[in-house]
């Protein structure tokens, strides 16, 4: 049970990672279409507290606005 949740949460922690990654490294519509498939694989392998905190955190970075400077530069290497 004790490893259980440790992996759960290194899990938890990795999906946080991967949205701060798509977050920097995306425009914002490709971002968010990666969030949603973040969250639905997800969902299959988090509590449902850990999904749920995760669905918060990824809701709260799609209200951020990347500078207008990097979105410019994700667009230029489309």
């Amino acid at each position: 049970m004790q490893g259980e949740i440790a992996l759960s949460e290194q899990i938890f922690q990795s999906c946080k990672e991967l949205i701060d990654d798509a977050k920097m490294g995306c425009a914002d519509l490709v971002f968010k279409e990666v969030c949603l498939e973040i969250l639905s694989r997800a969902r299959n392998v988090l509590t449902e507290k850990q999904f749920k905190q995760l669905v918060a955190y990824a809701a709260e970075r799609m209200k951020e606005k990347i500078p207008f400077e990097l979105q410019e530069q994700l667009m230029a290497h489309k």
